[in-house]
């Protein structure tokens, strides 16, 4: 299929071939009828992609803070390839549109193929012929509404969402400065709610065009004529509300509002304007300043947009979907009218062309639409088989398949292009010899087509069942969220594959069982786990200086991991697990493989009380008596090394500083020896490389793989049992492998 795409780093735009996206439980694959260019909010990210670097640092100067936050934490050489990788991606444009529901996924019973649906949101509704769009960001059309005024869905809800934080009430009198798309669609629905509306923009034809659909005055935000148009209507009080629909550095907005607003009004934000709020001005009137978040209630709620949860309607009245839906309703009913914003209609495969004549001022319009060509197909809706889950027990033993020839390449496949796979792990085996980049496959079509173009993949899929059934595919990486990672784990080890998942393994011991069951019904135990930190240079040359050791010892592991910023994935713990479940494997097996054991037993206390928002203390027992203690803390400052190790034994003591720096301290009788690494390396190794190529040489040979099943098992459960003691408040006993 096709889809309208731009490199952020080249400012290129392109409509590009991508795979068709899978059909995800709760939600449905629609195909484009019709799809709505947003002219502030797209053509204001295709002008910042045509931007000097210089000016795109201006530009956003919270991702610079990102940036130099990620420098601190993981160094300068990994933040680049991390940054250069997301800037020299193709992101998707589009979050508008109407179209037909070609497939249905599992959980959905609202709607069935065939039906014409508006559909909501940057990542689902997106200029592209087919799209995959969750349950609470689509809703049916209804009956004669034309699939071109369907597209309009979106904006519309923004822009009534806009219209509610201002609470307008019959009668009053509100001030639109910024008679744009949004603009010209929050002056219709404060007309419909009974309110009279003075529209305030430079341009003339706009103002025109707003007066046409029901704006009781317009004009030039300079001209007198607006002042008197409010003080006729107002009987010189001034407006009750004031909408900010307006874009751009200007501050002249937010002054205009306070000197029309009568005393105690309110002015509600919705364009991305300058908000330099002259402190007297909104004092003396004490006006309310309120800000209205896109679609509304569920807006960037990953439980609300992606799992489907919706707020009950006796708490949130009007949410996302509820708005889309009232606003197409007002468009069935003829309140609402955006025919006459339609400026131009242009075929899909014009949409380059289009955009360039926007942002060259050749094309000035108010709302430009996409037509797709052809008609919706009617595919019949996939069923999804239920998997049942055997007993669980060890294999007696495992396959040990080499590649073949010495000198064949190891084709590998890729599940999953996230920014840990395209930073840390791609670019080692991209140019790394003697193997082959297979295919990759995602669940969005356009990240496949990233990965592919980047990194030399021979095919770009999101059809995962083919992957798994192609023989000539020797090894998968599984390299998505941790939710998928058990169950895609086990489907590529009973297809025979051998299989890298980054961490976690499983994120509950069901999850585990099902590995194992899968391990010992293919008889394949070919199976790494990501972790990379006892394959770090400088760690194993730290551990060669220690040297061996006779008594018991002592590790202490301080994780200064930081808080979480908004919105992460990694905090949705019902769905992806806790923070701990998914990142602690690292340490813990770091601790075993210095201690040459696996832990025994595992005790485990937050500070807090509670494991997704607290510092967490864990500490683990091994046979010989040795422990090790795990402090995973979020409270940390930011500037202080991510991750410090002392190990102490037999008069010696190792110390890790954060894989830049590691040193060794011996006693030998009278006399004392020490090591420290001889320069700082130049970026943290944390072992990466050096893992992969020692999976790729188990993968080639047929050899052992680099971590036995057995460590990889009681990392895992050590892992969950720190969940486990965390609710029960006292050590778990962990069984020995058999």
């Amino acid at each position: 299929m096709k889809q309208v795409v731009q490199n952020y780093k080249s400012g290129e735009l392109a409509v590009l071939d991508v795979p068709v996206p899978g059909c995800k439980p709760g939600g449905v694959l629609v195909r484009s009828a019709y799809s709505l260019i947003s002219t502030g909010t797209e053509l204001m990210k295709v002008s910042e992609a045509g931007m000097s670097m210089l000016g795109k640092a201006r530009s956003r100067p919270d991702q610079v803070a990102k940036v130099m936050q990620s420098v601190a934490t993981n160094g300068v050489p990994a933040t680049y390839r991390k940054v250069m990788g997301k800037l020299d991606s193709y992101t998707p444009l589009g979050y508008s549109l109407c179209g037909v529901v070609e497939q249905v996924g599992a959980g959905i019973d609202d709607v069935k193929v065939g039906d014409l649906v508006a559909c909501a949101g940057n990542e689902h509704a997106l200029h592209a012929e087919l799209n995959w769009v969750p349950k609470n960001l689509y809703t049916p059309v209804p009956d004669g509404l034309a699939p071109r005024h369907a597209a309009f869905g979106t904006v519309g809800s923004i822009a009534m969402q806009g219209v509610r934080r201002g609470e307008p009430q019959l009668g009053d009198t509100a001030l639109v400065i910024g008679l744009g798309l949004i603009g010209q669609l929050v002056v219709q629905l404060l007309a419909a709610s009974g309110v009279r509306v003075i529209g305030v923009d430079p341009d003339p034809v706009r103002c025109e065009l707003a007066e046409r659909l029901s704006a009781a005055a317009c004009g030039d935000p300079a001209s007198a004529a607006v002042e008197a148009a409010v003080a006729e209507l107002t009987g010189g009080h001034g407006v009750d509300q004031v909408y900010l629909a307006a874009g751009g550095g200007s501050n002249q907005p937010v002054e205009l509002a306070a000197r029309l607003c009568r005393d105690r009004g309110r002015v509600v934000d919705i364009g991305k304007c300058s908000l330099d709020l002259p402190w007297n001005a909104y004092y003396e009137k004490e006006l309310d300043v309120r800000f209205s978040r896109s679609y509304g209630p569920g807006r960037y709620d990953p439980e609300y947009e992606l799992d489907g949860r919706d707020y009950p309607i006796g708490y949130v009245r009007w949410t996302e979907r509820r708005n889309l839906a009232c606003f197409l309703d007002l468009l069935a009913r003829g309140r609402v009218d955006v025919e006459p914003l339609v400026s131009h209609i242009a075929a899909f495969d014009d949409a380059v062309e289009t955009y360039q004549r926007l942002k060259d001022g050749d094309l000035k319009a108010v709302a430009v639409l996409f037509r797709y060509p052809g008609h919706p197909s009617r595919a019949a809706e996939a069923e999804t088989p239920a998997v049942a889950v055997p007993a669980v027990r060890r294999p007696s033993g495992g396959v040990c398949t080499p590649t073949g020839s010495a000198a064949a390449p190891v084709r590998l496949a890729f599940v999953g292009a996230g920014n840990y796979a395209t930073s840390m792990l791609l670019p080692h085996l991209a140019r790394r010899d003697g193997v082959e980049l297979s295919t990759v496959v995602t669940t969005t079509a356009l990240s496949a087509a990233n990965a592919q173009r980047k990194f030399g993949f021979a095919e770009a899929t999101t059809d995962l069942d083919a992957v798994l059934g192609d023989k000539s595919i020797d090894a998968v990486f599984v390299v998505t969220r941790h939710s998928s990672h058990a169950e895609l784990t086990r489907k590529a080890l009973l297809a025979g594959k051998a299989v890298f998942v980054e961490k976690p393994l499983a994120l509950t011991e069901d999850e585990l069982a099902g590995v194992l069951a899968a391990v010992e019904e293919s008889g394949n135990d070919r199976l790494q786990v990501g972790f990379n930190r006892r394959f770090a240079p400088l760690l194993r040359e730290a551990r060669k200086r220690f040297g061996a050791r006779t008594g018991p010892a002592s590790l202490r592991y301080l994780v200064n991991a930081g808080r979480l910023q908004h919105g992460s994935w990694y905090l949705r713990q019902g769905t992806e697990g806790s923070r701990f479940a998914g990142e602690g494997g690292h340490f813990i097996d770091t601790a075993s493989w210095l201690l040459e054991a696996d832990p025994v037993s595992v005790y485990a206390v937050a500070t807090s009380g509670n494991e997704g928002s607290g510092d967490i203390q864990v500490v683990l027992r091994y046979p010989d008596g040795s422990t090790a203690t795990i402090s995973y803390v979020t409270t940390g400052a930011a500037g202080f090394p991510k991750e410090t190790l002392d190990l102490i034994a037999d008069g010696k003591v190792l110390r890790l500083d954060d894989f830049v720096r590691a040193s060794v301290f011996a006693d030998r009788g009278a006399g004392r020896k020490r090591w420290v690494s001889s320069r700082l390396p130049k970026a943290r190794d944390k072992g990466q490389s050096a893992e992969l190529a020692a999976f790729i040489k188990a993968v080639r040979t047929g050899g052992p793989m680099p971590v036995p099943l057995e460590s990889l098992v009681a990392t895992t459960a050590a892992t969950l049992a720190v969940q486990t003691g965390l609710a029960g408040g006292a050590p778990v006993t962990l069984a020995r492998a058999r």
